[in-house]
């Protein structure tokens, strides 16, 4: 993935004041696993002027009037997730309102950091655990098992399971 497109898009949602808090790959990069992703997954609130902050925010960054496509009706109705992809190649965008009824952009807990000369705000390892522990996908499972051997993530075991 285009490092500098990330940091270009992560500083045009900080200028233009979008409430996003950022999760997956790029999150696992900044919590100190060094792993390849082709995406940026970011939870967004999914208000009007939000919304209308990320469009902006995106159209400074891609020219590309697909951005108009992307409202905060869609993200706060029954498939809440978008993936933008812009007209360049190997980069896109997981914009999420919510997953299930598991997360959503206010149960996110985030903690600042530092890319490039953005602050940014990103899950902590806790958060992270908590939505890749219990999922299939194998990539996930590797994610938590770092993030438990890594971090200070505390992890309840069950009786069962000790």
């Amino acid at each position: 993935m285009d490092f500098d497109r990330i940091v270009a898009v992560l500083r045009a949602l900080e200028r233009e004041g979008v409430a996003y808090k950022i999760i997956g790959g790029v999150a696992m990069n900044l919590q100190g696993l060094a792993r390849a992703t082709r995406d940026l997954d970011i939870f967004v609130r999914t208000d009007e002027e939000n919304i209308a902050r990320l469009r902006r925010a995106l159209k400074s960054v891609f020219d590309d009037e697909s951005i108009d496509d992307i409202t905060a009706e869609d993200l706060a109705g029954e498939y809440p997730a978008i993936q933008y992809v812009p007209p360049v190649e190997g980069f896109h965008l997981d914009i999420l309102a919510r997953l299930g009824t598991a997360f959503d952009f206010d149960s996110i807990v985030t903690e600042p950091r530092m890319i490039d000369d953005v602050t940014v705000q990103v899950a902590t390892p806790a958060t992270l655990y908590a939505m890749k522990h219990a999922t299939v996908r194998p990539r996930d499972q590797l994610d938590a098992a770092w993030l438990r051997a890594h971090t200070r993530v505390v992890v309840e075991v069950p009786p069962e399971e000790v």
